[in-house]
């Protein structure tokens, strides 16, 4: 079930999150979930990776290239 909120946000950004919302052809509501979608999974992503990297820096995995090298 959808719950609504209601958020405060300066004339400025509600300005912009007009122009965009406009210009992709969506609504204000679709470009603020996407939004928060895209955020608490990078979030969790953060998170993960902080906890993995201690584990990958003792196998050698410092970079993506590393990683790249190791599973291909």
């Amino acid at each position: 079930m959808k719950d609504t909120m209601s958020i405060r946000l300066p004339k400025d950004l509600q300005r912009q999150l007009n122009i965009v919302a406009k210009r992709e052809n969506t609504t204000k509501s679709e470009l603020i979930r996407d939004a928060l979608v895209r955020y608490i999974a990078a979030k969790h992503f953060q998170q993960l990776r902080r906890k993995v990297l201690p584990f990958a820096e003792i196998q050698g995995l410092l970079t993506d290239e590393d990683i790249f090298r190791t599973i291909s």
